[in-house]
């Protein structure tokens, strides 16, 4: 008898399982990492391999399917997946059409032109929590990584550091500078932290520029994320216009590592802890 009541507690509690987590499909990166941080693995994902090169954290577990290209999902593959539902982001609604076929399409936004993209994946993480049924995992996640902020914020209140432009490479002459509106610039803002680049960015906090405007402000020091494009680091070596940039001849250059610039709090949680890290070392040395 106990044993029957064990096995009917069992499948109760496997049937509670399989009603919290469905089988879920993401196009986008952003809404991978939220779901993650929710504890929830997705079925499938788009460019996995992208995902585990340029976003890293958190782990994508090797069972995730790879949907192919973001912008092309395999619609064939994805049909036979049979997943409960998909989710994207406003930037690949072109797709919406054609995945509705396979399942219901629930899109969420990190990135609007009303608010900032930290508030904005904010509001996409509670959005997806309501969704899944997981509002006390979502707001557990939203806590936590607010009272990161605060801690890195305390970390580095006592460190005379100067303003910081933040920037990818996108080859030896080029950089997508970041500010308003990115999620950089949400993590800097919360952790004490200024941004050097002032000047205008678009729908996603970026401005693409030549290395001669991380001259605009010559105390400045300069945070770039890795990995560089193939060729960057030579061609840098080569160029005399970097090497006398103010911050690359008094060697106030720091890299990190990667740190998907079009995600969400999960993305800005691990750019803070970066800082953290990379500054209590420059300390300590």
């Amino acid at each position: 008898m106990r044993w029957l009541l064990c096995m009917f507690a069992l499948l109760a509690s496997l049937a509670h399982a399989d009603s919290r987590t469905p089988r879920i499909a993401v196009i986008d990166w952003g809404l991978t990492e939220t779901l993650l941080g929710l504890g929830v693995t997705p079925l499938a994902v788009a460019q996995t391999e992208g995902y585990r090169r340029w976003v890293q954290a958190p782990e994508l577990p090797a069972e995730v399917i790879d949907l192919g290209l973001r912008i092309e999902p395999n619609l064939e593959l994805l049909s036979q997946l049979k997943p409960d539902m998909i989710l994207i982001t406003p930037q690949f609604a072109a797709s919406r059409a054609q995945l509705e076929r396979i399942a219901p399409v629930h899109s969420l936004a990190i990135y609007t032109e009303e608010a900032e993209a930290y508030l904005g994946a904010q509001r996409a993480t509670r959005e997806l929590a309501e969704l899944l049924d997981r509002k006390a995992e979502g707001e557990a996640m939203i806590a936590r990584i607010d009272d990161t902020m605060a801690r890195v914020r305390q970390q580095l209140s006592s460190r005379d550091l100067p303003p910081f432009y933040v920037v990818t490479f996108l080859d030896q002459r080029h950089v997508r500078l970041f500010g308003k509106q990115s999620i950089y610039q949400g993590v800097l803002d919360r952790v004490g932290l200024r941004n050097a680049w002032n000047g205008p960015t678009n729908y996603w906090g970026f401005t693409q520029q030549g290395i001669d405007s991380l001259a605009g402000e010559p105390s400045a020091a300069l945070l770039y994320l890795e990995p560089l494009p193939p060729g960057t680091a030579d061609g840098l070596a080569r160029s005399e216009l970097w090497k006398h940039l103010p911050a690359v001849r008094a060697q106030r250059l720091y890299a990190l590592p990667p740190v998907w610039s079009f995600n969400g709090l999960m993305a800005a949680e691990r750019f803070a802890n970066l800082l953290e890290a990379r500054f209590a070392a420059e300390d300590a040395r």
